[in-house]
């Protein structure tokens, strides 16, 4: 039988249920109600009529938000505490996210998109320093493939809904609004076992980025390929040839490949003293797959099997970064080192679609793939940089 997981003292390592649950089950409804609004906020835009830059535009405050959200939330959480912040945090996306509804002059989005997004990343900071506080640390990869794997079922379940509500009237808000709601229920329940913040981090914010770069470099990545691949991918695929159709299954299977891996990676992960070594070989390959995309793009079953184990790779950077931190850090130094983690994923989600639709636009169409390869390149660099020197506070 196997031999369950100990300490450096020999002492039985015991996972935090309550605390994980409720952690990672706010998340997920959060998750669910961002999956269900993107598209129902674009849908609803352009069925008013509004230009597509400015719909493009009121979606960047996302990442807007997101950026300035982060370097406060530590601080927030400190002075408050955990529990409460993330409570708060989630009334004020539920209120916002029916907002929406009410708001019929256009400009009004841009402060309730801004409030919604602002009061989600404060929720991810904060679910994932929880997560990682609560995860022992030689379990630590798999509680985090089990959160991430949770994760991306709730983003696929969201559209799911929105196929099914539709984008009329006041349901899919208000649906959208008590899922957020629902978050408040583990919260509260395990309010009592939160990570308390004694003491505020020794260090200015922007320290954080670079205290860790091989996961603050790898959620980067992951930010600008995911958001940049995905949402160009199909104008990729249709300018290639493929049928919307065929796009949108090899989206699926992407999707699919990223929910298969996180459990796996998270359990190898596990094994390893150190998994500088193992992003770098992910990053590898999503530089290989990347730079295969053209020559596989006209062969429509071999390019879903290589975006299938492509898109488990690229999902891997965000989940095994995480796991790195956590295991590098601890406290307070953790959390404003999560907010670190989420502010550069943040960046990359702004920089990879402007990045690659440039690339597109300057070379051609092979220009998706070159700068996807260039992401993950850079990302290789700073990796076996790091495995390279043995840094100690990498």
């Amino acid at each position: 039988m196997p031999q369950p997981a100990t300490d450096e003292n020999g002492h039985v390592e015991k996972i935090h249920w309550p605390s994980l649950v409720a952690a990672i089950a706010a998340i997920s409804a959060v998750g669910i109600a961002i999956g269900l609004g993107l598209p129902l906020l674009s849908i609803i835009l352009e069925k008013r009529g509004i230009p597509s830059t400015l719909i493009g535009l009121n979606a960047a405050m996302a990442g807007i938000a997101s950026m300035l959200a982060a370097p406060v939330t530590t601080k927030l959480a400190h002075d408050y505490g955990v529990a409460r912040t993330m409570m708060f945090a989630v009334v004020v996306a539920s209120v916002s996210g029916l907002g929406f509804y009410y708001a019929q002059s256009f400009w009004m989005w841009f402060p309730l998109r801004f409030a919604f997004h602002g009061a989600t990343t404060t929720l991810f900071i904060l679910s994932e320093f929880w997560i990682n506080d609560a995860a022992p640390p030689r379990r630590r990869g798999l509680v985090l493939g089990i959160y991430a794997t949770v994760l991306a079922i709730g983003f696929a379940i969201g559209p799911l809904l929105f196929s099914t509500l539709g984008s009329d009237g006041i349901l899919p808000f208000l649906v959208g609004a008590i899922i957020i709601l629902l978050a408040l229920i583990p919260i509260f329940i395990a309010r009592h076992e939160s990570p308390v913040l004694n003491t505020k981090p020794d260090r200015h914010f922007f320290h954080y980025i670079f205290l860790v770069p091989t996961a603050t470099a790898a959620v980067f990545a992951f930010g600008a390929v995911s958001a940049g691949g995905l949402s160009l991918f199909p104008i990729y695929a249709l300018r290639e040839q493929l049928q919307e159709s065929q796009a949108a299954v090899l989206l699926t299977v992407m999707g699919i490949g990223n929910m298969a891996f996180q459990i796996p990676l998270g359990l190898y992960s596990d094994r390893l003293k150190d998994r500088r070594p193992l992003l770098a070989a992910m990053a590898i390959l999503g530089v290989i797959g990347s730079l295969a995309l053209p020559m596989l793009i006209h062969n429509w079953i071999l390019m879903a099997v290589v975006l299938f184990f492509w898109g488990g790779c690229v999902s891997g950077l965000y989940t095994v970064g995480l796991a790195h931190l956590g295991a590098r850090l601890s406290g307070a130094d953790l959390a404003a080192a999560n907010a670190a983690f989420i502010f550069c994923y943040a960046v990359g989600t702004v920089v990879g679609p402007q990045g690659i639709g440039a690339a597109m636009d300057v070379v051609g169409n092979d220009g998706y793939a070159w700068a996807l390869a260039s992401f993950f390149g850079f990302y290789v660099l700073i990796a076996l940089c790091r495995t390279l020197f043995h840094s100690k506070r990498s």
